[in-house]
């Protein structure tokens, strides 16, 4: 008895009762929050928010319902004159706002003008537009908080560090340009073709006639080690009627021997 009055005395009845607890992490900031969803109601947002039609008003109000917190104007300062169309959207860049709780995501929309002739309007031409939509977590899912805001969507130049290609090995260039062209030959017309081109191994799909090759413009193998090389390739495809279009692809090579000890340098991946 007197033994545990003195153990009681020392570590504190307290402590048998209620033991130390270690503090919750609270998790605050970008690193906890949805993301993903933010990117999906901010997208379908932008749309219902981008598209508009007078003869039909109230659906616009409809669709923003569908993301916009209750309470707000499903208006979203739509004057409720004019048509406009947008289809294609896509999400970028989640700001997430000290607080855990706000945030803005960043939406690139395109959308599609109509202009009035007379009674009707007549379709314009497609554009781009980029804007900033609010959202806010709630404790059931994330909502968009208010209006979008346009932002500017200009070009940029490359950084300055971007990575170099390497130092060209030109005589394995000239030594694999015509299987360079057989194999993009076969890229664009079926896997089967591909699979007879490609290093064993390699799962490469084919664009299975969605382009016919043109002309190999350019075919560039850089120095490296004795059994993989990274390649760059500039192709013209032949698109329908007079289309053409210019690519440039990366690639990389790996030496085979066959069995009768030849041995070729073969696409084992694209990309």
């Amino acid at each position: 008895m007197v033994a545990v009055l003195l153990l009681a005395a020392i570590s504190g009845v307290r402590s048998w009762i209620r033991p130390n607890e270690a503090p919750e992490t609270i998790i605050a900031g970008q690193s906890g929050y949805p993301s993903d969803e933010a990117r999906a109601v901010a997208t379908r947002y932008a749309v219902s928010y981008m598209t508009w039609d007078e003869a039909n008003a109230d659906a616009r109000a409809s669709q923003i319902s569908l993301d916009l917190a209750a309470g707000l104007d499903a208006r979203a300062g739509w004057n409720g004159r004019g048509k406009q169309a947008a289809g294609t959207a896509y999400a970028g860049e989640v700001k997430v706002d000290s607080g855990g709780v706000a945030a803005t995501v960043d939406v690139r929309v395109q959308v599609r003008a109509f202009v009035r002739q007379g009674r009707a309007f007549v379709p314009g031409a497609f554009t781009w537009v980029r804007v900033s939509v609010p959202v806010a977590k709630t404790s059931s899912r994330i909502v968009a908080s208010g209006p979008p805001s346009f932002v500017p969507d200009e070009r940029a130049a490359l950084p300055d560090n971007m990575p170099e290609a390497g130092v060209p090995d030109d005589d394995l260039t000239a030594a694999t340009l015509k299987d360079a062209e057989a194999f993009f030959s076969a890229y664009a017309e079926s896997d089967a073709k591909v699979e007879a081109v490609t290093a064993p191994g390699a799962a490469i799909r084919s664009l299975n006639g969605t382009v016919k090759l043109g002309e190999l413009k350019d075919w560039q193998v850089f120095a490296g080690n004795d059994d993989e090389r990274r390649a760059t390739a500039a192709v013209t495809w032949d698109g329908a009627g007079d289309t053409t279009l210019d690519q440039t692809y990366s690639l990389t090579l790996r030496r085979t021997v066959a069995a009768d000890g030849a041995q070729r340098w073969q696409v084992a991946a694209v990309g």
